[in-house]
């Protein structure tokens, strides 16, 4: 049998770019599908997809457009600036709540244990470091995670009861979350250091710092967090590992409450706050939290409403559902360091400040950040990427975070595990990065992956809600 070839070929490869590539230097089209094999071929999670987008697709389906309506239409409201033991309920006395799943003290990495040093001196528990780090070790301080009280803390954050929180309210899902007021830059606890300093900062925040910020809070009434988010992504902020325009959107609404206050401290407030690009953080991330807490109520659901992570390990959590799983904490592999820093020297990414790539910021906001891009090869087109690729795995885009670098499309919106084991591309998570065991604080920033096993074993638990799906549990 003879055949014949065209001399004309137009080629659609599938499987390997290596094919489309040698067929596009010979000069003949070509396109590249980008196909790959579900769930890497694993059985256990094909077998789960195959009824979780099958028999059970359309009442998850259903669930997850009620949970990414409460993502996008909740209007988190800052409502008062106060100490933790004065607005959380059933906070313990000489407890340390800190940032990711729960942990022993002797799994605690050297960042997080800094801190919970500094924290416990601060509250006047210790009278130095090497005292804090005897009385968490011996159980005389209990550890308890920030997410168990409604609370999320950014970076190696742990903290006691006398911290000045944001308290916000989430009116239509009658939800409330707190985070601490943001530390700043440089020598500072959530950083991973418990010098003289880092103490210093954490005093200062609950005496005169946190006394007036409370009053600039009342005096300026309420204000609508998100509603300052949405600005800071059209002039550039991520909203996570960038927040200046954000920070200074905010600090201009207080100006005015800011000059009436009493010359006593005044001044020293003001050189805080100039100083601190991150100020807005923290508050995006009660904000955050606030929606996805009232996400949580919705069952049945594949969407992700948390992402947390303790230096140590990393814990997920799917709407509707009370079990966190929980993996090792991954490594930031995108990433810019000081000088004489380097992988090497980096600790795991840490943080409860994954709840923002939740809700439409972070990594989903990275298209339109030139300051991410820089974090990621330097070119607008490598941030881009990290949005589209989060685009494949989310049931929507929001309606209020759009992108002007990106044809203002909204930002992905509602990650979906199904999607995310399916595709094997889970969420990109922008964050700095902390020195591994020296107490040098932040080294540099990047963004890190999360690690897919978390995303598999909710997966696999969805599906065996339902008898009919085996599962197994990964190793």
């Amino acid at each position: 049998m003879t055949i014949h070839i065209p001399d004309d070929l137009s080629v659609v490869n599938i499987g390997l770019p290596l094919f489309a590539e040698a067929i596009a230097q010979q000069g003949r089209p070509v396109q590249q599908l980008d196909w790959r094999i579900p769930a890497g071929g694993d059985p256990a999670a094909v077998a789960a997809l195959a009824e979780l987008f099958g028999p059970r697709s359309r009442d998850i389906d259903r669930a997850n457009a009620e949970v990414v309506r409460r993502l996008d239409e909740g209007a988190p409201i800052l409502t008062r600036v106060a100490p933790a033991r004065d607005v959380i309920d059933g906070l313990p006395d000489r407890t340390l709540l800190h940032c990711g799943p729960a942990i022993a003290f002797e799994e605690v990495c050297d960042p997080l244990r800094r801190s919970m040093r500094a924290a416990a001196v601060a509250e006047g528990w210790a009278a130095d470091p090497v005292e804090a780090d005897r009385l968490i070790a011996d159980g005389s301080l209990a550890l308890c995670p920030a997410g168990d009280y409604g609370v999320v803390v950014p970076m190696a954050t742990a903290m006691g009861p006398a911290t000045p929180v944001f308290v916000v309210d989430n009116e239509a899902g009658g939800t409330r979350a707190f985070s601490p007021v943001n530390q700043g830059p440089g020598d500072t606890a959530w950083f991973g250091r418990d010098s003289d300093g880092a103490i210093a900062r954490l005093r200062f925040l609950q005496g005169v710092g946190g006394s007036m910020l409370r009053d600039v809070m009342r005096a300026a009434g309420p204000i609508d967090v998100m509603a300052l988010a949405t600005q800071g992504v059209q002039i550039g902020d991520d909203v996570h590992m960038r927040t200046q325009g954000t920070t200074n959107l905010l600090i201009r609404n207080l100006l005015p409450h800011l000059a009436a206050l009493p010359d006593a401290g005044r001044v020293e407030l003001a050189r805080f706050l100039s100083g601190n690009h991150l100020f807005f953080l923290n508050l995006a991330m009660a904000a955050a939290r606030s929606l996805t807490m009232w996400a949580e109520q919705v069952s049945g659901s594949s969407v992700v409403t948390t992402m947390c992570r303790n230096g140590t390990t990393f814990g997920l959590r799917l709407a509707g559902n009370d079990t966190l799983f929980v993996t090792e904490a991954p490594p930031i592999l995108d990433a810019m360091y000081y000088p004489d820093y380097g992988p090497e020297t980096s600790a795991p990414d840490i943080g409860d400040s994954a709840v923002l790539e939740l809700v439409g910021l972070g990594g989903a906001a990275a298209a339109g950040s030139p300051a991410v891009a820089g974090f990621l090869g330097g070119r607008m087109s490598d941030a881009r990427a990290v949005t589209e690729d989060m685009a494949q795995t989310c049931v929507t885009h929001s309606s209020r975070f759009t992108l002007p670098t990106w044809d203002y499309q909204g930002t992905p919106l509602g990650v979906d595990a199904r999607y995310v084991v399916e595709l094997g591309l889970p969420p990109r998570i922008t964050t700095g990065i902390l020195h591994t065991s020296s107490g040098a604080g932040q080294i540099g920033a990047g963004v890190a992956t999360a690690p897919i096993a978390c995303f598999r074993d909710a997966v696999l638990a969805l599906a065996a809600e339902d008898p009919r799906t085996p599962v197994t549990p990964s190793s």
